[in-house]
């Protein structure tokens, strides 16, 4: 349990606290809870973090608290700790771990993306606009890339430590070589 308030915390803060668009790590708090919490809570761990930052951020607004593109974020968010808890349970390795960061990151733009070409108010609902709508996204993409893979290091690395007490013993477990390689 103090694991996933950490997170959850750790999220919110990463919302509230000023950042360029995209730039939060949430896929990777995502697979993080889902590779490190039980499966019972792993999926909620991101959805409480999201409900306490938007209830922050959007006090006083007038804005909706609920639409089909936040419903589409949130789930896309409680399906990537899923998918943490399937792919990173105890196989984590510093090979996988980018790959499956780029994979949260993905998911996100494709889901996400196609709610708000699908709710039909930026978009024309053709062929044409849904490309313009994935093609308008490209540059948050890249931010969310970056954000999602400098969280895997951060939580992976800061686990591998407390876990091991240094990051040698955590890359020894994954198989990677820890020596550096001679030289002459």
């Amino acid at each position: 349990m103090p694991t996933a308030v950490a997170l959850i915390v750790f999220g919110v803060l990463c919302r509230i606290l000023p950042h360029p668009p995209n730039l939060s790590p949430f896929g990777a708090l995502s697979l993080f809870a889902g590779a490190r919490l039980s499966r019972r809570w792993a999926w909620a761990v991101p959805l409480v973090a999201m409900a306490l930052s938007d209830t922050i951020l959007e006090y006083g607004t007038g804005r909706s608290t609920f639409s089909f593109t936040r419903g589409t974020i949130y789930a896309t968010y409680a399906a990537t700790a899923l998918l943490g808890s399937w792919t990173l349970r105890g196989r984590t390795s510093p090979w996988t771990l980018p790959a499956w960061s780029l994979a949260a990151s993905s998911l996100f733009f494709l889901t996400t993306n196609l709610a708000v070409w699908a709710t039909g108010g930026m978009y024309p609902p053709t062929a044409a606009g849904l490309v313009a709508c994935y093609a308008s996204a490209l540059p948050f993409f890249g931010k969310t890339v970056v954000a999602d893979l400098a969280g895997m290091v951060g939580l992976f690395g800061l686990d591998g430590l407390i876990r091991h007490g240094d990051s040698l013993a955590w890359l020894e477990e994954s198989g990677a070589e820890t020596t550096p390689p001679r030289v002459g």
